[in-house]
């Protein structure tokens, strides 16, 4: 959730953002056979793939969770720490920088966009902001 107020925070200074409709017709193609895309964009739309974008958007979120509580332990969740989130949220930038991206069409580390530095630097605030929300979750659930 907090990753997506940065979202909505970016979207109103005018900032563009990610389409989850983009990955739910990305998901939607793969269902069909067809991995990967020159341009996800151009790719035949898919029925209800912004919710499908939306419900795997959240899914992804859910396993990297448990990736963090599964890398520093269980009791990380009785005494949460920023440090762990924010390199789990960081980590996750690979996914899609290097898988994501690719397969969507736009390039291993946004290479085939217009700005590809910016679009970089964009996923690793958004990722930097996704272990912020991390810690704060774990945070909230263990105060009394």
């Amino acid at each position: 959730m907090v990753m997506d107020l940065w979202g909505l925070l970016l979207r109103r200074l005018g900032v563009a953002t990610l389409n989850f409709a983009m990955l739910g017709r990305w998901a939607g193609h793969v269902l069909q056979g067809r991995i990967r895309h020159q341009a996800i964009a151009k790719a035949e739309p898919v029925r209800h793939e912004l919710a499908l974008g939306w419900v795997i958007h959240y899914g992804i979120g859910v396993l990297f969770a448990g990736l963090l509580v599964v890398l520093v332990g269980e009791r990380w969740l009785q005494a949460p720490t920023l440090g762990p989130a924010l390199l789990v949220g960081l980590g996750t930038v690979v996914a899609p920088l290097c898988f994501m991206q690719p397969i969507m069409g736009a390039g291993f580390f946004a290479s085939r966009t217009p700005t590809p530095a910016r679009n970089c630097l964009k996923s690793l605030v958004t990722h930097f902001v996704f272990g912020v929300g991390l810690f704060l979750s774990a945070a909230m659930i263990v105060s009394p």
